[in-house]
């Protein structure tokens, strides 16, 4: 059991890395946090720094999710889901930043990704389609805030319906709090002034 704590705390840890302020701060000496959404993540690392980097963030977040469930099967298999878990906690509650993150969208789908490969093994149905989804909602309504939410959430209702019952639930749950972490762009979308591609608008 004490064992269990320490590699969740430490995924936590991990999760907490900022990869858009440090990035910001060491290549651009500005903090992420002053400048366009205010946001912590890959979409306003892109809207700030230029796309690249804002890639580059959104693949350093999902791969803090699946290092560190990729060590953690090796080290301690068996509780690979909850660190990986931890980990996207620690993408929103950073303590390396005064406990204001992202929105958990990259960690998620890096968290999907470790899923497949250690837990689920079911690489289309718990990976593959959820990015599917994203893609299709995303060319539909050019609203990345929309697509995440709908990729993540399919995530959980796949998995739940034709995977494992308790695997599902935890991604059920994962999926409620990326869209608590997006309430105000809900409210926006609700109010027609959400931000969309090509749009320029820089909405928090």
């Amino acid at each position: 059991m004490i064992s269990v704590v320490m590699w969740v705390l430490i995924a936590y840890l991990i999760g907490s890395i900022p990869w858009g302020l440090v990035i910001g701060k060491v290549f651009y000496h500005k903090d992420i946090r002053e400048y366009g959404s205010g946001n912590l993540g890959g979409t306003n690392a892109g809207r700030v720094f230029g796309t690249p980097v804002g890639m580059l963030v959104i693949v350093l977040d999902a791969l803090k999710a699946f290092i560190v469930m990729t060590l953690i099967h090796f080290i301690s298999p068996g509780i690979e889901q909850y660190c990986g878990l931890a980990v996207c906690i620690g993408h929103c509650f950073p303590v390396f930043a005064q406990f204001k993150g992202g929105k958990a969208v990259a960690c998620a789908y890096g968290y999907l990704l470790g899923l497949a490969v250690y837990v689920t093994h079911e690489y289309f149905l718990t990976f593959f389609l959820p990015i599917i989804v994203f893609f299709i909602v995303l060319a539909i309504s050019r609203m990345v805030s929309l697509s995440s939410m709908c990729g993540v959430s399919s995530a959980a209702v796949i998995i739940f319906l034709f995977i494992d019952k308790q695997i599902g639930l935890l991604v059920g749950a994962l999926a409620l709090f990326v869209i608590y972490r997006h309430r105000a762009n809900i409210e926006r979308i609700k109010n027609g002034t959400e931000s969309k591609i090509g749009s320029g608008k820089n909405n928090k």
